[in-house]
């Protein structure tokens, strides 16, 4: 399974117009195979929306998308708002849930972690161990861990979400998260063992369209 990641740039003020007509086409696009998820930025990079789409392989990506565009019912006609768009392809992570269509946030936020050569390894295992159940322990819902399907950042990058019920919720759950006994045991104990894990990280809060299969 592969994850397409789609990233666009809008138009200052254009957001609802832009959402309103992807809602539109969806409903005839999603015939032909149904998205992961519709956000867009509230807090971070702004006037941004991020679409998500699960495929089998690149080749059922490819066939899909050609007829689609054949069919004339994709892409939405949003062009005239459209600053810079980007595709990224991704893999679930072997830790990755199962997660079904259904509404978990409405608030989502999206962390991506640059790990130090050689240590993501060591960082999938941390989210897999132990990570992820103290998430769960306080209520932060993982929605998605990815990893670049290839490239230069295939070997260091970690893409997550996890979906919160406000932004209130949010911060003071990581504040529980971060407090947590087993966390701070966990990551004191893998610097001592090898360093550092994570060189960089970036956030960004997103709000899912009412379209959106996972809301």
């Amino acid at each position: 399974m592969i994850y397409e990641v789609r990233t666009y740039d809008l138009k200052p003020h254009s957001l609802p117009e832009v959402e309103k007509r992807f809602g539109e086409a969806y409903e005839k696009r999603k015939k032909l195979s149904e998205m992961y998820a519709f956000w867009h930025t509230e807090v971070g990079p702004l006037n941004q929306i991020i679409h998500v789409w699960p495929y089998k392989d690149l080749e059922e990506r490819a066939r899909i998308r050609a007829q689609a565009i054949a069919e004339k019912v994709w892409p939405p006609a949003t062009g005239e708002f459209l600053v810079n768009q980007r595709t990224d392809i991704f893999v679930a992570a072997n830790f990755m849930p199962k997660i079904a269509p259904g509404k978990y946030g409405p608030w989502f936020e999206m962390r991506t972690y640059t790990a130090n050569e050689g240590k993501l390894p060591t960082l999938e295992t941390r989210f897999r161990d132990h990570t992820i159940r103290i998430f769960n322990k306080y209520s932060m819902t993982s929605i998605g861990y990815w990893i670049p399907e290839d490239g230069p950042t295939s070997q260091t990058t970690l893409v997550y979400i996890l979906a919160h019920p406000s932004r209130e919720a949010a911060k003071a759950n990581w504040a529980k998260f971060q407090s947590d006994p087993e966390w701070q045991k966990v990551r004191k104990e893998s610097i001592e063992r090898g360093g550092q894990v994570v060189q960089d990280s970036s956030i960004t809060l997103l709000r899912a369209a009412a379209f959106s299969p996972i809301r």
